[in-house]
């Protein structure tokens, strides 16, 4: 690869991080787009704002609480899938505190039904299951439902099949805030519980280094084997005559006859003379010169 092609652009639709490398040091990472969670996460956000808009004052402080909650469960989300690349304990940090977001939200639906005195459905009545399935896309596909009286094919206000009235605007709006809030954390914590597995299954982001280091350490250590298994074929096909390329073994040069001055001088023992073991080993020294065996003894005796 030429300079001039590493420093070209990436094209439109092509990836910036696409190579091999990158995708072993790196993982899966990002694509938080695509996750079920993060898009109704991003839904509920939006609708949240659209609800505190039209049924809180923007002096009120559950204004802000809301939207900031809201807004904290899908931006953790995404953020959490990008710092997958380089670490996977921010990224359940931040899934888990998304799911902590999210919650509070929900909550804080359920206390504006109260403090406004307005029913809070429950599991099982008719709109409870009506608005759980509704599943909506987008915002605009949640307040239609909202606006229009919950069931398409019922006017406004008359009763539904357990004799209840189908409640007001506010009423719906805030129940169906509560049931997507729920269902985005039912959401989050299954994706949660992908990490978890994800983790287990290949590690960190250490792990992934380690991993991929390993592997190109093999590779290089394979193409040099090849080329050494290489040069060896072709020195053999090129006859005896030829002189070797690898290099000589390596050989210490060893003194036959040392001198009397590389014998180091130990100091004698104080009291005491050679033993017999001494006097052996100075015979099998006799053919030294007679200073080296003075050295000899006295090494024997220290």
């Amino acid at each position: 690869m030429t300079a001039g092609e590493r420093e070209r652009p990436a094209g439109r639709g092509e990836k910036a991080m696409s190579s091999a490398a990158a995708e072993r040091v790196y993982g899966r990472h990002g694509g938080y787009r695509q996750l079920r969670a993060y898009q109704v996460a991003e839904m509920l956000y939006d609708y949240t704002c659209r609800f505190c808009e039209r049924y809180i004052p923007p002096g009120d402080r559950h204004c802000d609480q809301m939207v900031q909650a809201a807004r904290s469960g899908y931006q953790n989300l995404a953020e959490g899938s990008e710092d997958s690349a380089t670490s996977r304990k921010l990224e359940l940090n931040l899934t888990n505190v998304a799911k902590g977001s999210i919650d509070e939200l929900q909550r804080d639906y359920q206390k504006h039904l109260e403090r406004r005195g307005l029913r809070l459905w429950q599991a099982g009545e008719p709109l409870f299951e009506e608005a759980r399935g509704l599943r909506p896309g987008t915002v605009e596909a949640a307040a239609a439902w909202v606006n229009g009286g919950g069931e398409r094919n019922r006017p406004n206000g008359q009763n539904g099949p357990d004799g209840r009235g189908r409640g007001s605007a506010e009423e719906r709006a805030a129940n169906l805030g509560a049931i997507l809030a729920a269902q985005a954390h039912w959401l989050v914590e299954r994706l949660l519980d992908r990490q978890a597995r994800d983790f287990e299954a290949e590690g960190g982001f250490a792990e992934r280094l380690y991993r991929a280091r390993s592997q190109s350490r093999g590779e290089r250590r394979t193409d040099e084997t090849d080329t050494t298994e290489g040069e060896g074929k072709r020195e053999t096909a090129a006859g005896p005559g030829t002189a070797s390329l690898s290099p000589r073994p390596f050989r210490p040069y060893v003194s036959v006859s040392p001198s009397v001055s590389s014998v180091p001088h130990l100091p004698t023992r104080p009291t005491g003379g050679p033993d017999q073991a001494d006097m052996r080993i100075v015979s099998q020294h006799s053919g030294a010169p007679a200073s080296l065996r003075a050295h000899i003894r006295e090494y024997r005796s220290f």
